[in-house]
């Protein structure tokens, strides 16, 4: 008789075991997610300060910067050789033009601002990576927890199941695979 009390009460502390292990996989991953959210809402609400800070520095630059960017469309565009000599001349004129403007204003402000911009945006997306990296990381644990024997016996009763990744989709990959561009 006391063999099965005894039985009895290693499984069901087996049973427990498993069930909070199961709960302390699921709430760290829950507490990945929200460390997403965090650096979500970070560069949600950095990304248009900063550019809103650099597009108040860029006005005294605005026409030099167009006619560099033009003239480099037109410089990719041109169809023959005569169109390309036309072209990168423009070019050239357009970024001598740049080159003696920061000549000119060596600590330009707006120069240190897309520094800015681009660490800031550097850094808010490499912070991002690495929570999404550790989100990854808690999901595999609990699927593996819940995928696994003699675990998977209880997983489902317990209302436990295997999540998913964040990844970016199919549909979002081509997107992502092309680089950002960022305007002003």
């Amino acid at each position: 008789m006391w063999i099965y009390i005894i039985v009895a009460a290693v499984l069901v502390i087996w049973v427990v075991a498993i069930y909070n292990g199961l709960v302390r996989l699921r709430q760290n991953r829950e507490n990945a997610f929200a460390d997403i959210d965090v650096q979500l809402k970070q560069r949600h609400d950095l990304v248009p300060q900063l550019i809103g800070a650099v597009k108040g520095y860029m006005e005294h630059e605005r026409g030099t910067l167009e006619a560099v960017t033009n003239a480099r469309q037109r410089a990719m565009g041109a169809a023959n050789i005569n169109d390309k000599i036309v072209a990168e001349k423009e070019l050239s004129h357009a970024l001598s033009g740049l080159s003696i403007q920061v000549e000119a204003y060596p600590d330009l402000k707006a120069n240190s601002n897309f520094m800015h911009l681009q660490n800031e945006l550097a850094d808010i997306e490499n912070k991002l990576a690495a929570v999404r990296r550790f989100f990854n990381s808690a999901t595999k644990e609990l699927n593996i927890a819940v995928q696994k024997f003699p675990n998977v016996l209880f997983a489902g009763i317990f209302g436990f199941k295997s999540e998913a990744m964040f990844d970016l989709g199919e549909t979002n990959r081509e997107t992502m695979e092309k680089a950002p561009e960022v305007s002003f």
